[in-house]
């Protein structure tokens, strides 16, 4: 079973160290952010605690979709829609 969670665990450092790449604040920022969170919980044993973190890796990733994706639509509304009011 610990293997399948590191599996799980090393996945989901690798998705989020690719969605990092496009962070607002810079690739380099977010990645030390996301290296100082994997190893605060390096030690963790307990499986149940281990979904729980990577169930909040997962909710992390979301957000960060959906922050690229509203970035991409504000992007696209400047382009195509004036602010002008007539």
């Amino acid at each position: 079973m610990a293997n399948s969670l590191r599996g799980e665990v090393v996945k989901l450092y690798k998705n989020l160290l690719y969605l990092g790449r496009e962070y607002p604040k810079g690739a380099d920022y977010f990645r030390r952010r996301l290296k100082a969170a994997f190893l605060k919980n390096k030690d963790e044993t307990d499986p149940e605690k281990i979904k729980q973190l990577i169930a909040r890796g997962e909710f992390v990733i979301k957000e960060l979709e959906a922050l690229y994706f509203l970035r991409k639509y504000r992007a696209m509304k400047q382009r195509y829609y004036s602010d002008d009011k007539p």
